[in-house]
């Protein structure tokens, strides 16, 4: 007897939030479709009625009902496809260790930088500073374990790409503009990452900085792109 293919997650995006669904999806090869709207409206229905925290990015799975908001939860989606985690027990739980470090380090010291750069009514120097300097101690530690790797391996969990790899690539992507420095000097002193790497082989399989395919300069356009594949 045929079955029916799943049907596509339906991703909740703005602008800023973009990255980590393309990343994730992508890499798990899962059928999903981009639901973008403007950032004004994440506390306004219909969104607030997806996820009350008024945060993105947010998914609904129409092939399970499940709904999940906190990127931390949407990460471990790859934990039940075994392909982005282990099953074993020791290196399972350095990959949900290295998450919650994400989730309570990283993302509040960036996402609080960018706030006091960007966004705040006034500019506080001592408020910059505070988040700058804890943006530096974050990428240290990062450094310091990938520094300890071998050349062949440097991943944050055994010798492979996990979604603790993945939950980080996000903001790291946004430093320059959180920071507001040039990219060059934000990552001057950390040689132990890939984004280098990254750089290459995404220009080698026709994407843009962004994991976009080249040529496509909307997300409107994207978003067509995504439609054509499930008809």
């Amino acid at each position: 007897m045929a079955t029916n293919p799943p049907k596509p997650i339906v991703v909740w995006i703005t602008r800023r939030s973009w990255v980590l669904a393309v990343f994730l999806f992508e890499e798990l090869g899962l059928n999903y479709r981009i639901k973008s709207f403007r950032f004004d409206d994440v506390k306004k229905s219909p969104f607030i009625d997806v996820n009350p925290n008024g945060r993105v990015p947010a998914i609904q799975d129409p092939n399970t009902d499940i709904t999940l908001w906190e990127s931390g939860a949407i990460y471990q989606i790859s934990s039940l496809l075994h392909r982005l985690t282990y099953t074993t027990l020791k290196e399972k739980h350095q990959c949900n260790q290295w998450l919650h470090f994400q989730m309570s380090g990283q993302g509040p010291y960036f996402g609080q930088c960018g706030w006091f750069q960007h966004l705040h009514p006034e500019k506080i120097p001592s408020a910059i500073e505070r988040y700058a300097s804890e943006i530096k101690r974050v990428l240290g530690v990062l450094e310091g374990v990938l520094a300890a790797k071998p050349a062949t391996a440097r991943w944050l969990v055994g010798d492979k790409m996990t979604f603790a790899d993945m939950a980080f690539v996000p903001w790291n992507f946004r430093l320059s503009e959180v920071l507001v420095q040039p990219w060059d000097e934000v990552w001057a002193g950390m040689p132990h990452r890939a984004m280098e790497i990254r750089a290459r082989l995404m220009d080698e399989q026709g994407l843009q900085w962004n994991g976009v395919p080249k040529g496509i300069e909307t997300f409107t356009e994207y978003e067509a792109k995504i439609a054509a594949r499930e008809t």
